[in-house]
């Protein structure tokens, strides 16, 4: 138990430093072949910080144990709108000015809806993950079209600022790109045993373990980033990153696991996690697209938001305790 415990400590703590140096290099790389900014922002660094959750979410699909791959995307995605939006617009009130993002609110939410019909029958096929996969590949290229006719964005400026101070040598920058990535496979292997390990010696389903420790954990990336945007008054990188994350997580993360084995889901997934996920995905909809105005989440909406997340959790471990 105190190993599985330490597991997953380290695990945690490598594969956040992992994905960060794995983003840096992969934006500064990005940079230097002359990719735009707004492009790098929301394709690359998307990417990056939801790498941990797709390597996690994949390696536990390979090793039998779907509930991790599961809870760690939607769970990741309850913890990303509840906690990390609610915690930052506590801290400093988030307005949406970008069109692009106002543009991915109803697609986050399409998408979301999407999730409920594939697990009405409590089943992901390798044809569904295929097609979550397809839907990926749609909205990136809707992506990269947006940013391309779309580059004076307010979205645009800020990753334009935060780009702008990148002065990561090629060189480095490729060598922090493929090292990150390996540190990433080595500390989700290690964070997935401990994770596997915790639950069996404590009598709970996998899917708990990776919808709390594993979803909390592998989402502070987008946690630290959120804020440090927010409080430097980039407030549409501040939502860019959740609204990339869990379109991230929700295609791709999902669709990787369900194609590396087919993922049979239990109804409480469908009837209690993806409900408060489409829930949270409504309500962010609502607050963040302002529909006559710019939309706005301020900080009344943020502590609901982290009461929601503080109820949540105590849900799931009352069920744990049940069971």
């Amino acid at each position: 138990m105190l190993t599985a415990i330490a597991c997953i400590v380290v695990g945690l703590v490598l594969l956040l430093w992992s994905a960060n140096r794995f983003v840096e290099g992969a934006a500064a790389s990005a940079h230097h072949f002359g990719m735009p900014a707004l492009l790098i922002g929301m394709v690359v660094v998307g990417f990056g910080t939801s790498a941990p959750e797709m390597l996690v979410s994949g390696l536990s699909s390979y090793q039998g144990n779907p509930g991790i791959a599961l809870g760690n995307a939607y769970g990741s995605n309850i913890t990303n709108i509840a906690l990390i939006l609610g915690l930052t617009a506590v801290l400093a009130p988030i307005t949406v000015h970008s069109r692009i993002l106002r543009r991915e609110l109803p697609i986050l939410l399409i998408v979301s809806l999407l999730a409920v019909i594939q697990l009405w029958d409590g089943t992901i096929t390798t044809l569904e993950a295929g097609v979550l996969i397809g839907v990926f590949a749609l909205v990136m290229i809707w992506t990269v079209y947006q940013g391309m006719s779309d580059a004076r964005d307010n979205l645009s400026n800020e990753f334009e600022q935060e780009l702008g101070g990148n002065t990561l040598p090629l060189r480095r920058a490729l060598f922090w790109l493929f090292f990150g990535l390996l540190l990433l496979i080595v500390s989700s292997r290690i964070l997935v045993w401990g994770a596997v390990e915790i639950s069996i010696a404590l009598g709970v389903s996998d899917l708990v373990i990776g919808l709390t420790i594993i979803a909390a954990g592998t989402s502070l990336p987008e946690l630290a980033s959120s804020v440090i945007a927010a409080r430097k008054g980039e407030h549409d990188i501040a939502l860019g990153n959740v609204l990339g994350s869990n379109l991230f997580n929700t295609l791709a993360v999902v669709g990787i696991a369900g194609l590396i084995n087919p993922i049979e889901v239990g109804p409480e997934v469908l009837q209690r996690d993806v409900l408060v996920m489409v829930a949270l995905t409504l309500s962010l909809f609502v607050v963040g697209y302002g529909f006559r105005r710019p939309g706005r989440i301020n900080r009344a909406e943020g502590t609901l938001l982290l009461l929601a997340y503080c109820a949540y959790t105590v849900m799931l471990i009352a069920t744990a305790i049940n069971h």
